[in-house]
Formats: structure tokens, C-alpha cells, sequence
């Protein structure tokens, strides 16, 4: 065995490229004590909520939608709901579907015209420009000096357009505010809890220790509220990737303008329980953030910006690159395994690894402020962690193959995300007609990554090497786990 080891083609070359992925793991790994730095750095401010002025100004609430009849009544009803005056504020219903969600729109907004409010039910043909062209439609025609976005999947409170639309009075330059998701169904499933974990990361620590820090911030797509004038100064909606929020989103801040973000002021929304439909959105989301990245770099590093927020802003944008690397130091673990058992003059590469426990510690210690910022039962929420850890490297295939179709320019259609309208314990999907029938490819070599796993956890239960076995347990619970999820839900009946 030792003579087949040591024939183990280009040995050196493969210990090269695993220490690489670790320092890429590591480098943004870490970006989590940053955080919380910056978190500690910027506790002391705090932003005060201008008046509501006398002359209340015109708003349009944009509400984009395909196919979504589970959940359009609701959507609409919640808006329609909001504490602000009728003849201040304009509906779009941006309806590019292709099923009964049309006419079940088309009266629930002729229910509401009646009653007096101003919505109206636009609907288009064609999908041009999907999501960012339908927004861009609509914008055409607004009557709004602001215009408020939500998906489908949300549900406004009543007090949203009071708490967000007089920030726009505290600087002629604020040209967007976002608010914090909240989450319907969070303890509906493992799954959603595990989302909630990675979302309140990025909503409760990230977007508020940006924000605060003078860095630049993403709208989110939906719960948020943008400056028309913004929007058109900064070259209107694009197409040209499919997370059109980030692109506005720098292109505008390039441009000037300032984005507030709204920590204490949250938005119900549905998280997908069903995993198919959780793959379909961090692929698009993935994806398009390094198409964005792709685009927007390059004109952030020739601008007179501060060092510290081109490097921030690569960060935010650059992040997703992970996932190829997290598989490659997958793969090479176990035949590293075998590299350090049979090669004792190797023994010292491995003690590298621990750049791979520090980014650990650095995500575990990031999302357990998180959790503390927003809930008082947060030493049970971060019990999750394990959870989410496992889950994010099961996702890795799928987030991989995202990240290469945005480095190799592959185009593709916006799959949005199917809404089940489950929110609570008891609410069913299995029958909803927007579930996924089909198996993915990669459902398939998710599984078949589980049981690289499995054997590695052997070879190395074998070769004594029991430091390697958790590292390798995780990938195989976490590939294991969205693979088969992925088989099961397509097939659920």
C-alpha cells in the first residue's frame, strides 16, 4: 500500500493546491471577526427617525409577480393593510404569469379598486428582463416619488411606509432604506431553521455593521423602499444579471447616493420549505452575485474610494467563491488522509489545517452575535450551528456549479422561487403544484459525495487519523442530507 501511495501522481502538487484552499477559505472565513469587530466599533450609533412630513408624499408599492396564486391574496391584502393615506399611494400589481394567478389577481385587484384604493394589475405577455424588467415597466409609469418593492413570499406590517419613508428626510442624498427580514415559518422544519440561522447572519450583524460603517449595502429585492430618482440616475433597472438588486444597488452607491438600513424594523417573509426550491434560490442568488462582482469590481477599484471599502466591497460580492474551493478541499481530504499515514515527513503540512478551525470559529463566533442581537433565546438558537455548517457545505455542488456558469458568462433563466404559503406546523406543500417533480443531476453526486465520505471516515477510522473524522462527518451528514431531501421532495406526492 505504501509503494501505492507513494506512485500517488503529483503528491506535492495536490498538498499545494489543498493549502491554497484553505488560506481562500481562511481569507474569507475570518471576514466574520471582522464583523464583529466593526460591530463593537459602531455600537455607539445610532440613527434617529425623522417626522413624517405635513405634505405625506406619493409612494408606489411594487409588487412583482409569476405565478403565485397560494399567495397573491395575501400579499395584496397585507399592503392594502398599510397605515398610510389612500390617495398617497399607488399598487402595481407586476403580474408576468402564465397561469390562473392572472385572473385571480385581476380580481382581488378589482376587489380593492372598489374600495376606494389606487392598484392596478399590470400584465405582460413576455418575461423581458424578468423580475428587473417588469420593475422597470412599472417604473415607467409610477405616480410614486418613492417606490417600495416586496416579493410574494412577504408580508408587510401595517407601520411599514411610516417607518421607513420619512428617512428619506434626513439627507437629500438618501436614496434607499431596507428592512430586516423576519421569518413566518422559521420552526416549520430543520430546513428553515437552518435558513433562518444563515439569513438573521446576514440581516442582523452584516447589513447593520455595514451600514453603519460607512461600507456599501445590498437591497435585498423586496422589503425595502428606493428614491425614483435614484433608481433612474443610477441607469434604471438591468438585465444584465439576476440578482438585479445588487447591481442597482452599487451602481447607485457609486453614483453617491447613501442607502440606510433599518435593523429594528423588520418584514415578515415565507422561507422555502421545500429543498428544491431553497437550491433553485441560493443558486440564483449565488450566481448572480458573481455576475455582479464580475461587473462592478472593476469600476469600485478604479474609483477614489477608501481602501477599506473597495476591500469590503470585494468581499460582499466576492464571497460565493468559497464554494468551488470548499469542494476541492473536500475532495483532497481523504487522499490526504492516506498521504499522511503512509509519508510521516508530511505530518507538519497538516498542522495547516488550522486555518480552516480558525475560519470555523471566526463564522461560529459571527453567527452567535447574530442570534444574540435579535432573540433572547439565543444560546438555544445557536445550537443550530452544526446545522447550518453541515447544511451550507451540502449546498457547495450546487453553489459550485453556480459560481462557474458566472465565471464562464453561461446565461440563464430567472427561476424564481415557488411560494407554498406555509407558515406554520401542519401546512402542506406536498400537493402545491409549484414543487419540483424533477430530480437535479446534482442530487445525484450529492449522494454520491456522502459516500465518498462515508468510506473516507473509515480509511481514516483505519489509519488512526481520528483528527480528520468530524471534518469529514460533517461533509458526509451535509451532502448526505440536501441529497437526499432533494430525491425525497421531488418524489413526495
Amino acid at each position: 500500500m505504501e509503494t501505492l501511495i507513494r506512485l500517488l501522481p503529483m503528491h506535492d502538487a495536490l498538498l499545494a493546491l489543498y493549502f491554497f484552499s484553505l488560506c481562500v477559505l481562511f481569507l474569507f472565513g475570518i471576514q466574520g471577526l471582522v464583523m464583529i469587530y466593526y460591530y463593537h466599533k459602531t455600537a455607539h450609533i445610532h440613527r434617529p427617525t425623522p417626522a413624517m412630513p405635513e405634505d405625506v408624499p406619493m409612494v408606489t408599492v411594487q409588487l412583482p409577480l409569476f405565478n403565485e396564486v397560494y399567495v397573491i391574496e395575501r400579499l395584496i391584502e397585507s399592503v392594502c393593510a398599510m397605515e398610510y393615506p389612500k390617495d398617497r399611494m399607488e399598487i402595481q400589481v407586476l403580474d408576468d404569469s402564465t397561469d390562473e394567478t392572472v385572473e385571480v389577481a385581476r380580481q382581488i385587484v378589482a376587489r380593492y379598486a372598489a374600495q376606494g384604493f389606487d392598484i392596478k394589475h399590470i400584465h405582460r405577455t413576455n418575461r423581458a428582463g424578468y423580475k428587473a424588467g417588469a420593475l422597470k415597466e412599472g417604473l415607467a409609469i409610477a405616480k410614486g416619488e418613492y417606490v417600495a418593492i416586496f416579493d410574494a413570499d412577504f408580508v408587510p406590517k401595517p407601520e411599514f411606509l411610516q417607518a421607513t419613508i420619512p428617512h428619506f428626510f434626513g439627507g437629500e442624498k438618501i436614496g434607499m432604506v431596507q428592512t430586516r427580514w423576519e421569518h413566518l415559518n422559521e420552526d416549520y422544519s430543520y430546513l428553515t431553521r437552518a435558513q433562518a440561522l444563515a439569513l438573521d447572519g446576514h440581516f442582523a450583524i452584516e447589513q447593520q455593521v455595514r451600514n453603519k460603517a460607512g461600507f456599501f449595502i445590498n437591497f435585498n429585492g423586496t422589503a425595502g423602499v428606493w428614491r425614483k430618482e435614484t433608481i433612474f440616475d443610477a441607469g434604471n433597472w438591468h438585465y444584465d444579471t439576476i440578482t438585479e438588486d445588487t447591481d442597482l444597488s452599487y451602481r447607485a452607491q457609486l453614483r453617491g447616493w447613501q442607502f440606510i438600513y433599518l435593523a429594528d424594523v423588520t418584514s415578515p417573509a415565507e422561507l422555502p420549505a421545500e429543498i428544491n426550491a431553497f437550491k433553485s434560490q441560493q443558486f440564483r442568488w449565488t450566481k448572480g452575485t458573481i455576475e455582479v462582482a464580475k461587473k462592478i469590481l472593476p469600476t469600485v477599484w478604479k474609483s477614489d474610494l477608501p481602501l477599506i471599502v473597495k476591500m469590503q466591497s470585494t468581499y460582499h460580492l466576492g464571497a460565493n467563491i468559497v464554494f468551488p474551493f470548499i469542494i476541492i478541499t473536500a475532495l483532497l481530504n481523504v487522499p490526504l488522509v492516506l498521504i499522511k499515514h503512509m509519508m510521516p515527513e508530511y505530518g507538519w503540512y497538516f498542522n495547516l489545517t488550522f486555518l480552516f478551525t480558525i475560519a470555523s470559529v471566526s463564522t461560529f463566533a459571527f453567527y452567535t452575535y447574530a442570534q444574540r442581537e435579535i432573540h433572547t433565546d439565543w444560546r438555544k438558537r445557536i445550537l443550530r450551528f452544526p446545522l447550518f455548517m453541515a447544511g451550507s457545505m451540502g449546498l457547495s455542488i450546487n453553489n459550485t456549479r453556480a459560481v462557474m456558469e458566472a465565471i464562464f458568462n453561461k446565461k440563464s433563466e430567472f427561476v424564481r422561487t415557488p411560494k407554498f404559503k406555509v407558515e406554520k406546523t401542519g401546512d402542506n406543500w406536498k400537493q402545491n403544484k409549484y414543487k419540483s417533480k424533477k430530480i437535479d443531476t446534482t442530487a445525484f453526486i450529492e449522494l454520491a459525495f456522502a459516500a465518498y465520505f462515508f468510506v473516507g471516515m473509515c480509511i481514516s477510522a483505519y489509519c488512526l487519523e481520528l483528527a480528520a473524522i468530524p471534518f469529514q462527518a460533517l461533509f458526509f451528514l451535509g451532502f448526505g442530507t440536501v441529497g437526499f431531501l432533494s430525491v425525497r421532495h421531488a418524489l413526495t406526492r
